[in-house]
């Protein structure tokens, strides 16, 4: 074989042109497959250039729709449990004040289009009833509604007018379908967000189409490009409103051209490799004296590398790949592990390896024999001969050719024992650092006030408001979405006053994750740099408890001030009363003792009866009295209003006939109210008693009684068209004990007292408005 080898290469040295167009021949297959190969790459680097693009508008469209579903979500959060929306247009304001590219936000109750924001430029969508739509959109909602998520209707012509896509989210109460929480995009703004732009690239462009499953036909919505059917292209589909994204190659000629660019290049340099190769065999005698040479410089160079590894400020190490046996290492890796050379060469590589990190380290080297990979590099420990672990930044290489049997491989090892120990140092202290901000009773956080964001929130958050660390910093706005409704506005007026402040101290409240109202007192400090605040970092401390205990204070207090009026005036009374009857049978004993006759003796005697049963009507009075204000065990229960309502007009039933009087009773039936049943009812029998009692000598009487809402406190009204009262003149003195004030034999002054009481000692209150000759209105305010 040796010696038909030399016959073949002696050939080829005596016949310098033949084998120069052999080589020729050669190449010119080599070229055709470097071509072949070369077309099928630019075709591929375009199928990644067409998929880089659809991925980045991809992104884009996805985050869109992101933003878009959050809008429609934070909308419907304003239905409250009926369905009726709180604060639609300032939420919607404030929504569309942070995604400027929205046009329109509405709620859409049963699919009629009921709110809209703005208004100004959508007048014509209002009312509109998407089931009485065209087919298109009617299946499209049903299409939402089904799927229970948000879908995309459009591009579609828009009502308001122009072209644009509107996203649904059916919204449902108790399961229960209640409607839409919709979003409106121009489809120019749609595009423009996506990235969806014509003019961008040169080479490629865009196509946006959505199959109608009315027509059965596929709709595109932009310029169709040459040749659409033919050309290099990609798509991508969106679920959520069906459409589909084309990226088209419409720059056919470029491959030709590279092609030929090659064709070209291919064959200069087959000829001129064909040339040069003649000219080189010619030269044979100078190639033999350049092996000689570049012998001389090889055993050069080897030695050259023999000192740069002794003396390499680096291990290095060359290893058996098959039995991890140690072939050759330099001073600077004996010196790192301890041992000597010999020690070394009589050890596997594995030996040396912290055990913790052999397993790792094994599945690394196995990717390498596998052909996988051709080198890694991972920072790992060893031990050293005294047995202390040391780090060392590691790189394997093999030295056998990728698809060949594994033989040795090259370990460099750096030592970074110092460094990973500063970072131990570094990551402990920071450990520390954070368990301190965290075991703080209070939430530690930091923003950015040009961005509007949190960058920072301690994970206290989780256990004073129930949100995590990761939602608060994510979202943007999120404190000030989640303050409470009431507090909003004067704090936005705060922080924007308080700007140039170093400082700041204020209370307010947050709703938590779970819907409690949570007090927050958050102390900020504001780090500014040249009269610009570049940082806020603050604590908010929970200090709900103290502010319930002061308002538990303060209501206690106004209750002993409330009981001690009433005792004074309960004192006064039992003074007053006992000591004006103990006078009248003191006076009418003294009598009866002087008395002359049977006569006068009999007289006084009845007499003092009659003040005893005064006294003895004072005293039960009193005795009410004291039941009202001191039980304590009054039950509660819930209570049919009407009921009661109508209960009372029958036992009135007389005194309405007398009176030809018109009771007008508009309390819905399915009222409740939380109450005592004997309080109920003696407050409903003073009031209607009364009304009947004072009414209008010229006129029937005429009792409205109705129930309403106030303040979400339940209002129970009885107006008359009676006398009135001067409240002017008595108003103070409305609700005392023994005040009459129209001159009525019949009247006691103790009925008011009594259904006063018994309201306050419900927790409600009672209000009187009245005028003279017009009538009277009582309001019962329900705890």
């Amino acid at each position: 074989m040796s010696t038909k080898s030399k016959k073949l290469i002696r050939w080829f040295l005596i016949r310098p042109k033949a084998a120069g167009f052999i080589f020729f021949l050669f190449l010119l297959t080599l070229i055709f497959l470097i071509v072949q190969q070369r077309y099928h790459l630019f075709r591929e680097n375009k199928e990644r250039d067409i998929a880089s693009i659809l991925h980045g508008v991809e992104e884009k469209l996805e985050q869109s729709l992101k933003n878009t579903y959050t809008v429609a979500l934070t909308l419907a959060l304003t239905l409250d449990n009926k369905g009726v929306p709180k604060n639609f247009d300032k939420v919607a304001e404030q929504l569309m004040r942070s995604n400027p590219d929205l046009q329109a936000v509405q709620l859409v109750p049963n699919g009629v289009i009921k709110y809209v924001y703005p208004l100004k430029g959508n007048e014509a969508v209002l009312n509109l009833d998407l089931f009485k739509s065209a087919p298109q959109t009617v299946y499209e909602v049903k299409k939402a509604i089904a799927a229970r998520k948000m879908y995309y209707q459009g591009p579609v012509k828009l009502t308001q007018g122009g072209t644009g896509v509107v996203g649904r989210l059916p919204l449902f109460i108790d399961n229960k379908f209640w409607g839409f929480s919709a979003v409106v995009i121009k489809l120019t703004t749609f595009f423009k967000i996506a990235g969806i732009d014509n003019k961008q690239y040169e080479d490629y462009q865009f196509q946006f189409s959505k199959f109608n499953e009315i027509t059965g036909k596929e709709e595109f919505f932009l310029p169709t490009p040459p040749n659409f059917s033919r050309a290099q292209s990609k798509a991508i589909t969106f679920p959520d409103g069906d459409w589909k994204l084309y990226v088209v190659n419409v720059n056919q000629f470029d491959t030709w051209w590279e092609l030929i660019s090659a064709i070209t290049f291919g064959l200069g340099t087959a000829v001129l490799s064909s040339y040069l190769l003649t000219r080189l065999l010619k030269k044979q005698g100078e190639l033999q004296n350049m092996v000689f040479t570049q012998a001389s410089q090889l055993v050069h160079t080897e030695s050259k590398y023999k000192k740069i590894f002794d003396h390499a400020a680096i291990g290095i190490a060359r290893v058996n790949s098959v039995t991890g046996e140690i072939l050759e290492v330099n001073e600077y890796l004996c010196n790192f592990l301890g041992y000597t050379e010999a020690e070394l060469f009589a050890k596997k590589i594995k030996s040396v390896i912290y055990p913790d990190d052999v397993n790792d380290d094994g599945a690394y080297f196995k990717q390498i024999l596998a052909g996988k990979i051709r080198k890694f590099n991972k920072v790992k420990r060893y031990l050293n001969k005294n047995g202390k672990i040391i780090w060392g930044n590691v790189i394997i290489t093999p030295l056998w050719d990728a698809g060949a049997e594994p033989t040795n491989h090259i370990v460099i090892v750096e030592d970074v024992t110092k460094r990973k120990e500063e970072e131990q140092i570094l990551i402990s202290s920071q450990r520390r650092i954070e368990s301190l901000i965290n075991t703080i009773d209070g939430i530690v956080w930091e923003g950015d006030p040009e961005r509007n964001r949190y960058t920072f929130i301690s994970k206290k958050v989780y256990d004073i408001l129930g949100y995590s660390p990761k939602q608060w910093v994510a979202i943007p706005n999120f404190w000030f979405d989640h303050l409470h409704p009431e507090d909003r506005e004067w704090v936005h007026s705060y922080t924007l006053k308080s700007t140039e402040e170093k400082e700041r101290d204020f209370e307010y409240r947050m709703i938590a994750k779970d819907g409690s109202v949570v007090w927050i007192r958050d102390i900020v400090t504001v780090i500014a740099e040249e009269d610009n605040q570049v940082k806020l970092r603050g604590i908010m401390i929970d200090v709900t408890s103290k502010v319930q205990a002061t308002n538990a204070l303060s209501k206690s207090f106004n209750l002993v001030t409330e009981q001690n009026k009433r005792l004074l005036n309960f004192s006064y009374i039992v003074s007053h009363n006992l000591r004006s009857h103990a006078s009248n049978i003191l006076g009418i004993s003294t009598l009866i003792e002087n008395a002359e006759t049977e006569e006068d003796r009999d007289e006084m005697i009845k007499l003092l009866k009659t003040v005893a049963d005064n006294l003895n009507d004072t005293l039960l009075n009193l005795n009410n009295i004291v039941n009202i204000q001191t039980s304590i065990d009054i039950i509660v229960e819930p209570l049919s209003l009407n009921d009661y309502i109508v209960n009372t007009m029958t036992a009135q039933n007389a005194q309405i006939l007398a009176k030809e009087a018109t009771i007008l009773n508009k309390v819905d039936p399915n009222v409740l109210v939380n109450f005592n049943r004997a309080y109920l009812q003696s407050i409903l029998l003073n009031l209607i008693s009364n009304a009947l009692r004072y009414s209008h000598p010229d006129r029937k009487p005429v009792i409205s009684i109705t129930c309403f809402e106030e303040n979400n406190q339940l209002v129970l009204r009885v107006s008359d068209n009676g006398v009135g009262i001067d409240l002017n003149k008595h108003g103070d003195k409305m609700f005392g004990i023994y005040q009459t004030f129209n001159g009525n034999a019949d009247a006691r002054g103790f009925g008011l007292f009594i259904s006063k009481n018994q309201v306050e000692a419900m927790g409600g209150k009672i209000d009187v408005e009245s005028a003279i000759n017009k009538g009277t209105t009582f309001k019962i305010y329900f705890k």
